[in-house]
């Protein structure tokens, strides 16, 4: 029996997902939304720390869970990483230690630092790699771009929110300017794919969100690396909040989809984009935008509270790790 056992958890580590890092890029998102809140908003200290502690232990298990999976089911790792929607999961890896790098600033800086270079190191090879698959892989097709193809360049403009607290300035816009470039590139060819192709599959649907992170985090580390507000950082942060108001607009549809780790998707975009709000607020002072911070704040902490309970109640009826079918 407990043969059976171990054969049995041995058959779903190998199909523990590598989207569930998207997870941990949520709970990143929501605890810096909340650390910020404190210092703009007034929101309790403790919040911050609570989903500070929550993120950690979240990310423990999930890294050795996967951990576990790259040594025992090395080919289910294999597999993930020739696929070419999953591949573009990968980077989730690093950006959870930026974004988690970004969260420990408050801490221990030194322990930030660790995470921060280990991180952006491990980002550039994640992003090198799946710029070379996209090149030279011939089996890549039209229908296999989706907004999680944002994923790899995405974290290239997360790495300034904490290098420049650090002082690597031109590190950081080394890996800012990577970022901004291959964004724009990329929406046209995923807004291509998304008006004159066959629809995303329900599946995918709640990636549509990953466009709100680009801008949005583009505009944090902006202003982070430029010191201030200017043009360009406001055309980042409506370019940001005009995405947010479409997607949310389109809430009837994302309501009928049945659940899908891809939920998290949701998650960190958002998450970002109320930071942004947060930092558009102490740049200005305009009333609308505090006003608009809580919302976001308001709307992130729900979305996530949500998406908690949805993966827990999924877990229990053993609806993950399961086979694609």
């Amino acid at each position: 029996m407990n043969q059976q056992v171990q054969l049995s958890h041995s058959s779903k580590l190998a199909y523990f997902p590598i989207s569930f890092f998207a997870m941990i890029m949520g709970m990143s998102g929501l605890t810096l939304a909340w650390e910020k809140a404190h210092h703009v908003l007034g929101a309790p200290n403790w919040v911050g720390q609570m989903l500070l502690g929550l993120t950690l232990c979240l990310f423990t298990v999930v890294s050795g869970s996967y951990v576990m999976k790259l040594f025992t089911q090395r080919q289910a790792v294999r597999a993930e990483l020739e696929h070419p929607v999953k591949l573009s999961f990968f980077p989730t890896i690093s950006i959870s230690l930026l974004l988690l790098s970004a969260a420990l600033l408050p801490v221990s800086r030194p322990l930030s630092l660790l995470l921060w270079a280990s991180g952006a190191v491990l980002h550039l090879l994640f992003t090198l790699y799946v710029l070379t698959q996209w090149i030279h892989h011939p089996k890549f097709q039209i229908a296999h771009s989706t907004p999680a193809w944002f994923i790899p360049i995405v974290g290239n403009v997360i790495v300034p929110i904490a290098g420049v607290e650090h002082g690597f300035m031109e590190i950081s816009w080394f890996f800012f300017s990577i970022g901004i470039l291959f964004w724009l590139i990329l929406k046209a060819l995923i807004l291509n794919r998304v008006i004159f192709h066959d629809p995303l599959p329900e599946k995918l649907l709640p990636t549509l969100f990953i466009f709100i992170a680009p801008p949005a985090v583009g505009f944090v580390s902006y202003t982070k690396l430029t010191g201030g507000l200017d043009p360009m950082g406001q055309i980042l942060f409506n370019v940001a909040m005009f995405l947010v108001l479409l997607l949310v607009t389109q809430f009837p549809r994302f309501s009928k989809i049945r659940f899908y780790i891809s939920w998290w998707a949701y998650s960190f975009p958002l998450a970002a984009a109320s930071v942004a709000s947060q930092v558009m607020y102490t740049a200005t002072g305009n009333a609308v935008f505090g006003y608009l911070a809580y919302a976001l704040l308001a709307l992130v902490t729900g979305v996530i509270l949500l998406l908690l309970v949805l993966t827990l109640k999924a877990v229990l009826n053993d609806e993950v790790c399961q086979p694609e079918g």
